[in-house]
């Protein structure tokens, strides 16, 4: 029995202990909302067990004061909360290969521990996503790869925008990941538009086909939505790896535990451990 937590009589799934290495949840930071010091502090003390890191969006990062960025970063280490940077390097990409160098040092300076890697709305070779991914494991950080098989990913486009700009093909982008995984990336992201965002009917073979090949313990899949989040977890278990809004973290839980859930999943979420 689990004397951290009340009503420890009560039976629920064993979700392991930090560092986890699957059913790892990632939530995001400031982005849609402000998420300071005090708000962050909140979610940690009740739900931090359950957080194994944290991703800005967006840059935000670059819009605060860099003494509060630091200030967040070191709170979610106090919680054993790895903290990523997101996907922004693709915008620092288009400043050169001199920033590339100073935004990696600087996230390393500031409490980073994962750089994500993502070219939602750029074109870069394959080659040059190597390159990237072995310039942050040389800054002793983890490159954590984005892939996905829509055009124009990442900034909450239109779904009109975004099917005018066309798809990837899905063996291309399972490729590139194994490859990416192969130079030891810490893990692949595997963004939702395309799949399960901004799409209709969701691309439900396409998650299939990344897990058929590369498993799941390296794979996260964005899911920033109840009816998303709940389909993974039905179709592949409690310990798939989930990224999520911050405010949805508490939900995300009570499916993973199995103690609550929707119609199709109340009571049925089980798993069997030695």
């Amino acid at each position: 029995m689990d004397s951290s937590r009340g009503f420890d009589y009560i039976r629920r799934n064993d979700r392991g202990t930090k560092p986890r290495t699957r059913g790892i949840t990632e939530i995001r930071g400031p982005y849609y909302s402000v998420v300071g010091r005090n708000y962050l502090t909140d979610v940690l003390e009740t739900m931090g067990e359950y957080v194994d890191s944290l991703k800005y969006a967006g840059g935000s990062f670059s819009l605060m004061p860099p003494a509060r960025v630091r200030e967040l970063n070191d709170l979610c280490h106090r919680h054993n909360v790895l903290v990523s940077t997101g996907g922004w390097i693709e915008y620092v990409l288009t400043q050169g290969r001199g920033a590339v160098g100073r935004y990696i040092e600087e996230c390393k300076s500031l409490g980073f521990d994962i750089i994500e890697i993502s070219a939602g709305f750029i074109t870069i070779p394959t080659d040059d996503w190597l390159r990237l991914i072995e310039r942050v494991q040389k800054a002793g950080l983890k490159a954590k790869p984005e892939v996905g098989i829509q055009f124009g990913a990442g900034g909450a486009t239109a779904a009109a925008e975004l099917a005018a700009e066309g798809v990837r093909d899905p063996a291309q982008a399972v490729a590139q990941a194994k490859r990416f995984l192969d130079a030891g990336a810490y893990m692949i992201m595997i963004e939702s538009e395309g799949i399960t965002e901004n799409v209709e009917p969701w691309r439900t073979e396409i998650p299939a086909r990344f897990i058929n090949t590369l498993g799941t313990e390296k794979l996260m899949f964005e899911a920033a939505d109840p009816a998303v989040f709940a389909w993974y977890v039905k179709n592949y278990g409690a310990d798939v790896n989930l990224f999520v809004d911050h405010s949805q973290i508490v939900q995300l839980e009570c499916l993973r535990s199995g103690i609550w859930g929707t119609k199709s999943l109340w009571g049925r979420v089980v798993k069997y451990t030695e």
